[in-house]
């Protein structure tokens, strides 16, 4: 669905106060979505539910945050992050994503759950932005997409190993005295 769709260059905006929610199965399949997912994307709640949370991806978000992303979640960790959205007529919108296993009862994980806020926007603008445009464009030189996404993984990791903390330490630490030479 949303790989299907132009971006626009329009960026969107929602109100500091605000928190996007939303929920999805093992798969990724969007379960519950509230008003402000849908007010900031544009979709109604009948077009997300069931559908792979993936639809609403920018696709200038490099591959290898998501697999960073996919492989925290996985091994039953939170996770933190920076992503850029699509919504449904092709504009975007950045959020700052905390993303956490679903637990039943017995302890296995049977889903996961995202809440999103409003961005630094100097974070964005001064390192996030350069950083996933390097990023992307790794991604993106390469024949193979496989190949260009485990590219980019080897240049983050090799980035965090420098500065010597892992991504979970990078999230809550970047944009203080202008972490610089990361890219």
């Amino acid at each position: 669905m949303g790989q299907s769709i132009q971006p626009t260059g329009v960026e969107r905006f929602f109100d500091d106060n605000d928190i996007i929610v939303s929920k999805t199965d093992l798969k990724g399949r969007i379960t519950y979505a509230n008003k402000v997912f849908l007010d900031v994307s544009g979709y109604k709640e009948r077009e997300v539910l069931g559908q792979p949370h993936n639809m609403i991806r920018h696709p200038e978000m490099p591959r290898c945050i998501f697999k960073l992303l996919w492989d925290c979640l996985t091994s039953g960790k939170e996770i933190f992050a920076y992503v850029n959205n699509c919504a449904k007529n092709g504009d975007h919108y950045w959020v700052y994503a905390h993303v956490t296993p679903s637990w039943d009862r017995n302890g296995q994980v049977v889903g996961f759950h995202s809440n999103r806020r409003v961005p630094d926007r100097a974070i964005l603008d001064k390192d996030i932005i350069p950083l996933y445009s390097d990023l992307r464009s790794l991604e993106t030189s390469h024949r193979n997409a496989k190949q260009g996404m485990q590219a980019a993984t080897e240049r983050i990791d090799a980035m965090l190993a420098d500065l010597g903390i892992g991504y979970d330490e990078f999230m809550a630490t970047i944009g203080q005295g202008r972490r610089r030479g990361f890219r």
